[in-house]
């Protein structure tokens, strides 16, 4: 064999270039490997075309082909007489490269195609009968690569038109999120001093995500919803114990986000319908435990409570990459935006403006800076409803309500940092303060100062790879200063929270975790509240 294959090298610049041509041996590749998705499909012909050279016109454009080389003249001939050569991206031909049968029948395949398009176009006169003849000992010689060869890219093809036909779309896909939950709340007493009920619960939070490009590089994302895991605040008597995945609407699907994010220029945009989240849409500082389905338990423990302000409606958020380690955000927030009634709407209700400078002089370190200016109203017009939540349900009552439902202004200053030592471990935190002013009233110009600060760590692939070890502890928004001295909270709480994400595989993680809140509502007569659960979570 080795002698005809020399001899064939001799006699033929076609089977040359069939037998080291690129895109014959990239095309070998792709049929040896397993058909999964149709976007598999896609990236492996993205990566031919992109490993392909394409035509050249003289052996010259190949960086490593020198005169002095023994195929030199039959690489010269192949590109006069036949146009039957690639090469790689990088002007090189790699002519030393080894090479196996199968992708010497691909490439002999190739060119056997490139002299039947010769003949056809009534050039058969470059074909000779030494090369035909060569080539004809050549297919009897691979008659069984070239027949597993042709298989293979028919099972392609037909394996191709199915996934086409019975893909869910061909421009949106569908991602999936599945939470099982069970948890306990338990202590000697709820706050205010009535027996803390122990009662363990079992439930769940469902979401769909259908995503959709129309260019690339947008993104149109409508998510579904359904959920029934109750907030323990009823149980525990404070919202510092929250669930940061807790939300009930009796299992009923609902539309919760609707959003389309786009490039503008140097800019990103996004544009919220419904179910805006300044936290979805920058940078928050807390990676590892941002996320409601694999992040904290809690939802003080996921992120600053500032990135709260202003959710659950319509908004714009705006983010430039000013360097490679500056950003800036900004973004506007409208939670009624949707609703005409007074007073509600885009511009006359609730509102938040938000800024952000996010700096990362190092890829171990990244600190941000960010402001917010919001306003809250009694959206309803029903003060017993409760509608101020200057925190995002996280903190004190009082921090949430500082002036008893009238509506107020708030300016809100944060401070986020990051600080990864090794490529495992995540030191960080965060602290803010809000100085709030009502505006609305028997209690119309009064003022009020609220603090809260956190700080965490997780390290990473702690017994599996992709699992997670988590501490968050830190203060929860508290009222330090207000003129209505009988709204401000008298003593401090804290928050200790322990994690592990234990990830089974790539779609499944279990996470066993403990909260634990001290002197809850601020207050050291209130006793601690425990809160145990297991988070399983399933993504597909």
């Amino acid at each position: 064999m080795n002698k005809l294959i020399f001899k064939c090298l001799r006699l033929s610049p076609v089977v040359l270039a069939a037998t080291f041509s690129t895109a014959g041996t990239a095309f070998a590749e792709e049929i040896k490997s397993e058909v999964t998705s149709v976007s598999e499909l896609s990236a492996q012909q993205q990566l031919q075309a992109d490993n392909s050279m394409g035509q050249v016109t003289s052996v010259s454009q190949f960086s490593d082909v020198q005169p002095t080389d023994w195929a030199f003249q039959a690489l010269q001939s192949l590109v006069e007489r036949y146009g039957c050569i690639a090469g790689y991206p990088n002007g090189t031909y790699r002519g030393n490269r080894a090479l196996t049968r199968y992708e010497f029948a691909a490439g002999l395949n190739a060119c056997l195609d490139r002299v039947n398009e010769l003949i056809a176009t009534a050039t058969a006169d470059l074909v000779t009968k030494q090369d035909l003849a060569t080539l004809q000992r050549l297919q009897e010689e691979f008659s069984a690569e070239l027949a597993t060869l042709r298989g293979r890219v028919d099972a392609l093809e037909a394996r191709t038109a199915e996934l086409e036909a019975n893909q869910f779309s061909t421009t949106t896909k569908l991602k999936g999120e599945a939470i099982f939950n069970l948890t306990n709340a338990f202590g000697d007493e709820a706050v205010g001093g009535a027996d803390l009920d122990s009662n363990t619960t079992f439930a769940n939070r469902v979401r769909l995500s259908l995503e959709s490009s129309f260019t690339g590089s947008d993104n149109l994302q409508v998510r579904l919803q359904a959920r029934n895991i109750e907030q323990n605040s009823n149980q525990t008597g404070t919202d510092m114990t929250r669930l940061g995945f807790a939300g009930d609407n009796g299992n009923d699907v609902e539309i919760d986000k609707i959003n389309y994010a786009f490039n503008l220029g140097p800019a990103r945009i996004k544009v919220d319908a419904n179910g805006a989240e300044i936290w979805e849409n920058i940078n928050t500082f807390n990676p590892n435990f941002k996320s409601s389905g694999s992040g904290a338990i809690s939802r003080y423990g996921r992120f600053s409570p500032i990135y709260r302000l202003g959710d659950g409606g319509a908004g714009v958020t705006a983010s430039f990459e000013a360097s490679d380690n500056l950003t800036l955000s900004a973004a506007y927030l409208s939670p009624n935006g949707s609703s005409p009634e007074d007073p509600n709407g885009a511009f006359n209700g609730s509102n938040a403006v938000f800024g952000q400078i996010d700096f990362k002089p190092s890829d171990s370190f990244n600190i941000g800076f960010t402001y917010a200016r919001a306003y809250q109203n009694d959206s309803d017009n029903d003060i017993t409803t409760n509608n101020i939540n200057l925190t995002g349900s996280t903190g004190s009552d009082l921090a949430q309500n500082p002036f008893g439902g009238a509506a107020t202004t708030s300016n809100n200053y944060g401070i986020q940092a990051a600080f990864k030592p090794s490529s495992k471990i995540t030191v960080g935190g965060w602290a803010g303060l809000a100085d709030a002013t009502a505006v609305s009233g028997i209690n119309d110009g009064a003022d009020a100062d609220l603090f809260y600060w956190g700080a965490h760590v997780g390290i990473k692939d702690v017994g599996s790879k992709g699992s997670l070890f988590g501490v968050i502890f830190g203060q929860p928004p508290k009222v330090t200063d207000n003129d209505i001295a009988a709204n401000e909270d008298p003593d401090t709480s804290y928050h200790l929270e322990t994690l592990y994400k234990f990830q089974l595989n790539d779609k499944i993680a279990v996470t066993p975790g403990l909260l634990v809140i001290f002197n809850p509502e601020h207050n050291d007569n209130n006793d601690t509240v425990y809160v145990g659960t297991l988070r399983t979570t399933f993504k597909f």
